[in-house]
Order: C-alpha cells, then structure tokens, then sequence
C-alpha cells in the first residue's frame, strides 16, 4: 500500500476524460497499491561513456513476470472477500517508471572474483585499483524489486569493518 490517491491523482492518470465527480468517487472506492518489479540482470543494459558523453544502453526485460504479480493481485484481493464489486474490466490507471525515473540504480560495478567479469571482489575493492573502495548499489546484480537501502548499509558497515580490521592494520 501506498498512501491513498485523490481525485486529482486519478484525473491526471485517466486515458480517458470524465465529470469531476466520477473522479472523486473513483479515490473514494479506490484500493491503492504500489506493484514493483525488476529487470532481470541484463549484460547489454549499461552505463558507457562515448566520446566523452554518458551513454546509457537500456531494454526493459520481465515484463511477463510483472504481468503475473499483477494477476497474483488481482487473485488474492477478489479471495478477500472483502471486494463485493472488484472492478477490473480494463479501467486500469498504471504508469510504469521509464529510464527518465531511476531510483535504485545498481550493477553497474557487479561484483565477483574475476577481475574480466567483474569491477569489485567480495569486500567491494575494485580490482584495477589499489586503494578504492565503492560501496553503493552497483555491487547488486539487481535489487529484487525492493528499496536496498538496508543492505547497502549493512555492506557499508562490513566493508568497513574489513577496512579497520585488515587494510588500516597493514
């Protein structure tokens, strides 16, 4: 769940024009649910510079899995029981986030003991420098559709760990 739209919210989404009204009755009724999901790890997705230019490579992928979670939605909310008049005849206001609307970026550094194949080891060092360390999402191959925050900071917190009780001790 994800707050509760308005009517507004609701008329700026429409693909089709109604009375006001027929919008504040629609946020009245309304369920509101935020469905994420993820691209699958992808080796052509990336991030380049090119002649001096960042370049971004990008194709969504999974869109079948995404269109599975939402008849999983759709399943569990009509066995509620709590839905006497579960609308669901095509009138769906969904926007998908396109590469203009990142939010948790990550395998661009993917990590793994093959310097070929990876930009960082297992203690997120990367493997053509000696003293750099890059601690963010880049070392996800992807984020299973979830905020990373949390496990960037528990890396974060072990990385420096290993910094204190290894690097700084030498």
């Amino acid at each position: 769940m994800l707050g509760k739209s308005d009517e507004h919210q609701i008329k700026a989404d429409s693909p089709i024009p109604a009375p006001g009204f027929t919008f504040e009755l629609m946020a009245k009724h309304a369920v509101d649910f935020w469905l994420t999901s993820e691209d699958l790890p992808d080796p052509e997705n990336r991030v380049t510079v090119e002649n001096g230019q960042i370049k971004i490579t990008y194709s969504s992928n999974n869109e079948k899995g995404h269109e599975l979670l939402k008849a999983e939605l759709i399943k569990a909310l009509k066995a509620s029981g709590k839905f006497e008049s579960f609308l669901f005849k095509g009138i769906y206001f969904s926007k998908g986030m396109d590469i203009a609307s990142p939010a948790h970026q990550n395998g661009t550094t993917k990590m793994g003991l093959d310097p070929e194949t990876s930009v960082v080891d297992t203690n997120c060092k990367a493997h053509d420098l000696e003293n750099l360390y890059i601690v963010d999402g880049g070392f996800f191959v992807s984020s299973g559709a979830v905020n990373p925050a949390l496990t960037i900071i528990a890396m974060a917190l072990r990385v420096g760990d290993h910094l204190k009780n290894t690097v700084l001790k030498s």
